[in-house]
């Protein structure tokens, strides 16, 4: 008899394995892999989400870091079950996708002009210093632009290096756009885009290559997302905002930034807030996904595992992550619209989300 129990009991343990256990939806999604590419800006939150995620039952994700441009075209290709960006879609490459794209905001960073020089732990920046710079107008750290900006900074008697973006980067068109704000000549120059056509410095591909390539040269200096220059411990400037306030690169200013009407597609910039306490290139960041999701060879399960992860990452679980890897997290009206908007995606016209 009580060997008749055991057994019973273990088939029981059994069943409810085998049956998930009345488990959580990411444990259900245990066994799907699912595929994304796209910008670097997120990447250091989007690992360590995906890698929480994927131990507490849910899908595994392998995330490419190629670049917002790369994620896009694979979208567009159709390759990935969904990508990411830092650059939202303009109307005319929406257009070009070949279904309706909807973008899901995910966490809030900031641009940050980093520098390798020595002796320098503070320097502050305008627009027209940042114009000139980059534009390859101003070529010297003591140039006396510079030093009226800084009165009693000393720095060496050393060439610029400018390091940008060489691949196609959404952390390239959130600074361009921020530049192009701000700056007439910029605007006419050079413009907003996520590839430009640079007069001066040195390329390097993707976040990880500017901030390596900063590291490693002496009188550089470039724009990176800020995690990067936090991680690896490079200078960062204090720019001036709209207000006239030089500010610093801090999870307060990014939200501060963000403190601003959210549209029902959530495609809109914030850079060059109006907000006294902004830290001026402040962005959102987002996940793109098609409307519908039955397309090429994508399964009802891979479908239902992609919006059950995004919905998991605007979520509180997920915001609390980004901010210990200084993102800031969504504000409330941006969460409130990424639901919203999550609650639309389809798998051939049937909602996902119940």
């Amino acid at each position: 008899m009580k060997n008749r129990i055991i057994f019973l009991m273990a088939a029981v343990a059994l069943i409810l394995a085998s049956c998930g256990g009345g488990g959580s939806q990411a444990g259900k999604q245990k066994q799907v892999s699912l595929s994304a590419a796209g910008a670097t800006f997120p990447q250091p939150f989007y690992n360590l989400a995906f890698k929480k995620y994927n131990e507490a039952g849910g899908p595994l994700i392998n995330y490419g870091g190629i670049g917002s441009g790369g994620g896009i075209k694979s979208l567009r290709d159709q390759i990935v079950d969904f990508a990411a960006t830092d650059a939202y879609l303009s109307d005319a490459e929406l257009a070009e996708m070949p279904g309706e794209v909807v973008h899901i905001p995910t966490c809030i960073g900031a641009v940050v002009i980093a520098y390798n020089l020595p002796g320098v732990t503070e320097l502050k920046l305008t627009p027209e210093l940042l114009e000139g710079i980059f534009l390859g107008n101003i070529k010297m750290w003591n140039d006396p632009k510079i030093l009226a900006v800084n009165p009693g900074l000393i720095v060496p008697d050393m060439e610029i290096t400018v390091v940008y973006r060489s691949d196609g980067s959404g952390t390239t068109y959130i600074f361009s756009d921020y530049m192009s704000k701000v700056s007439p000549v910029w605007s006419s120059q050079l413009g907003t885009g996520k590839a430009l056509n640079w007069p001066a410095g040195i390329g390097a591909k993707g976040n990880p290559g500017v901030a390596g390539t900063l590291s490693q040269t002496q009188g550089s200096i470039g724009y990176i997302g800020f995690e990067y220059a936090f991680a690896q411990k490079i200078q960062m400037a204090r720019l001036m905002n709209s207000a006239g306030f030089y500010i610093e690169p801090t999870l307060d200013s990014f939200s501060a930034a963000a403190a601003s009407e959210m549209p029902a597609d959530t495609r809109v910039m914030i850079t060059n807030s109006p907000n006294p306490a902004a830290y001026p290139i402040t962005s959102f960041t987002w996940i793109i996904l098609y409307r519908d999701l039955a397309y090429g060879n994508h399964t009802r399960e891979a479908a239902e595992a992609t919006v059950n992860t995004v919905k998991w990452l605007t979520g509180e679980e997920a915001q609390a992550i980004a901010t210990s890897v200084h993102y800031a997290s969504l504000p409330q009206n941006a969460a409130l619209q990424a639901a919203t908007l999550l609650k639309g995606i389809t798998y051939n016209g049937e909602p996902i989300l119940k």
